[in-house]
C-alpha cells in the first residue's frame, strides 16, 4: 500500500499534469534571483562586463512557455519584485519609478511570447524566441529612455543615441553593451531552463519506470 503522503503536482505547458519536471526550473527561478541581486551589488562596484547579463527575460519567457496557467505571470514578476527590493532597499531606491514600471511591461509582454509557445515549448522554439525577448526589451525600455530622459535630444539622432551608447553621465557601458549582454544571457538562461525542465521530466520518466517494474 502506498503511504498518504502530500505530493507536489503541477500541469505542464501542454496540459498533463506533472508532479517532479517544474520543480528543477522552480529551483533555477530562485537561483536567478539570487544571481540578479548578486550581480547587480557587483555592478556597483564596478564589475560592468556583467552590466544586463540578467536572467529576467529568459525565466519570464520560459516560465509562461511551461508553467502552470497560474504561475505564468506570477512566478517571473514575483522574481524580479523580489529582487527589486533589496536591490532597491540597498541602494535607497524608489520601486515606483516610471523606468521600473517600463521594465515590468517589457517583462510582461515577453510572457506573451512565452504564453504563445506553450503547446510547443522547446529548445527549437525558445532559444529563438529568447533573441525576440532581447529586442523587445532592448527596444522598448530603450524608447521609453529617449522619450522620457531630458538628456536625450526628442529627435532621430537622440533615439539613436539611446540606442547605441547612452547617456555616460548614467553608465560608462554603452547601451549597445546591455544588448549584446542581454542577448547572451537570454540564450543561456533559455537553455538552462529547458534542461532543467527535460531533467525534471526524463528523472520522473525513469523514477516512474522503476515505480511500475514487476518485483523479484
Amino acid at each position: 500500500m502506498v503511504p498518504n503522503t502530500p505530493e507536489i503536482r503541477l500541469a505542464s505547458g501542454t496540459g498533463e499534469i506533472d508532479s517532479f519536471p517544474m520543480i528543477p526550473a522552480f529551483v533555477l527561478v530562485i537561483l536567478a534571483v539570487v544571481y540578479r541581486v548578486a550581480t547587480g551589488l557587483l555592478i556597483h562596484s564596478g564589475t560592468t562586463w556583467l552590466s544586463e547579463f540578467a536572467p529576467g527575460s529568459a525565466i519570464a519567457l520560459c516560465c509562461a512557455a511551461y508553467f502552470p496557467a497560474k504561475y505564468k505571470f506570477s512566478i517571473p514578476l514575483g522574481a524580479l519584485f523580489i529582487s527589486d527590493l533589496v536591490l532597491n532597499y540597498h541602494y535607497g531606491a524608489s520601486l515606483f519609478d516610471a523606468q521600473i514600471l517600463c521594465r515590468y511591461i517589457a517583462l510582461a509582454l515577453i510572457c506573451f511570447i512565452g504564453l504563445a509557445l506553450s503547446n510547443r515549448a522547446s529548445l527549437k522554439t525558445l532559444l529563438p524566441a529568447s533573441i525576440l525577448a532581447s529586442v523587445v526589451f532592448y527596444f522598448l525600455t530603450n524608447l521609453f529612455s529617449w522619450w522620457g530622459d531630458p538628456g536625450y535630444a526628442k529627435t532621430f539622432a537622440g533615439l539613436i543615441q539611446a540606442l547605441t551608447v547612452g547617456l555616460p553621465t548614467y553608465s560608462a557601458t554603452p547601451t549597445w553593451m546591455f544588448f549584446r549582454n542581454s542577448l547572451l544571457s537570454n540564450l543561456f538562461f533559455t537553455l538552462l531552463f529547458v534542461l532543467s525542465v527535460n531533467f525534471g521530466r526524463n528523472f520522473e520518466r525513469s523514477h516512474s519506470r522503476v515505480a511500475i517494474s514487476p518485483t523479484a
